[in-house]
């Protein structure tokens, strides 16, 4: 199990802080870098760094953030996917092309 690392640093008389260069490096954050806070019911904040969207699509990055923020808290529940379902899949899937960026017809948006 990883050591948990703390460090501290000092709010401005404008509550502007300098996020430490251990925690800088630990999100891989640079220079105008967006960061999230999550605040969790027993008052614990959890400091993350917000990632780009290609799309900008906010319910998207949300929604990955949650995925990141569970994995992350719960290790746990993951789950090794059976190599007969994947071959299933393929199977299924085999053969078939998608273009990505293709746009939706009105009926599939």
């Amino acid at each position: 199990m990883a050591a948990t690392l703390e460090v501290e640093s000092t709010l401005t008389d404008r509550y502007q802080t300098t996020v430490p260069e251990v925690v800088r490096r630990a999100l891989h954050l640079g220079k105008r870098d967006k960061i999230r806070y999550t605040v969790r019911p027993g008052g614990e904040v959890v400091l993350s760094r917000t990632l780009p969207s290609d799309e900008g699509d906010p319910v998207l990055g949300q929604f990955l953030s949650f995925l990141a923020d569970d994995i992350a808290n719960h290790p746990e529940r993951l789950q090794v996917v059976d190599a007969r379902f994947v071959q299933r899949l393929q199977a299924l899937t085999g053969g078939t092309e998608v273009d990505l960026d293709a746009p939706l017809s009105a009926d599939e948006e």
